[in-house]
């Protein structure tokens, strides 16, 4: 991660963190009675709680987004549409069969997917048979995700595209309008898919942002990770090539 891309994420962390603070001061101060609140015993409360509160925040910035994306609420099945159906014409689209909820451990198969690209293009996870895939849950709005792409940047050029792949998978509602920008942002080169109705999400049972699944030449699971890594640093790279030479 370059110093600028390091600096950018402590930045936006930041923002993050000071819009909290005045979110969480302003829910306390609406709990605490009008008639007390000047009390050395009431500050203290408030003081307490409010660190408290802010501690939760720091930690589940570190380690991921521990909220399921939005869309879960909509259904399970159905297809995943073309993300620049709203700007462009497409073919038209074969109906994707309902994938079901699931909870994937290592050794599981990876279930078979398809799901389209920046520029509307089918990518199906089968078509990789042969190579490690690195599967990347994630989302715009997800700091932690943020934080982690440069690194996967960087992973993803150590490796020949032959062996070695990384898939994306954007659980945005909003598609390409949000992803290119962010693309853009960041100078990523790996593929970026999108699952927008979380159907994908919910069969691998990527219950927080960002997760990651490493699948072999067979398509098996054989990592599975939780929270953002530096996938940059040399433990990440073994694991990789660990897989790489496994037979």
């Amino acid at each position: 991660m370059t110093r600028r891309s390091r600096l950018s994420s402590v930045s936006e962390t930041s923002e993050i963190d000071s819009s909290a603070r005045l979110e969480g001061r302003a829910r306390l101060a609406r709990l605490v009675p009008r008639e007390t609140r000047g009390t050395s015993a009431t500050r203290a409360l408030t003081s307490l709680a409010f660190r408290a509160s802010h501690a939760f925040l720091a930690l589940a910035l570190l380690s991921g987004c521990d909220e399921t994306p939005k869309t879960e609420v909509l259904s399970e099945a159905g297809s995943e549409a073309a993300p620049e159906a709203a700007i462009g014409a497409q073919p038209e689209q074969v109906q994707a069969p309902p994938m079901k909820r699931g909870v994937l451990k290592v050794g599981d198969q990876a279930p078979n997917f398809q799901l389209y690209d920046l520029n509307g293009n089918a990518v199906t996870l089968s078509d990789y048979r042969g190579s490690i895939v690195f599967l990347n849950f994630w989302a715009t709005w997800c700091g932690p995700c943020r934080i982690e792409m440069p690194a996967m940047e960087a992973l993803y050029k150590t490796f020949e595209r032959k062996d070695f792949e990384i898939l994306a998978i954007s659980t945005d509602q909003q598609g390409v309008a949000v992803t290119r920008p962010f693309r853009n942002q960041l100078g990523l080169t790996f593929p970026i898919l999108h699952d927008s109705d979380y159907r994908v999400g919910l069969a691998y049972g990527a219950r927080t942002l960002p997760m990651s699944f490493l699948v072999d030449r067979k398509g098996v699971i054989i990592h599975r990770i939780f929270g953002a890594r530096d996938w940059e640093s040399p433990e990440a790279k073994e694991i990789i090539r660990a897989a790489l030479n496994a037979r």
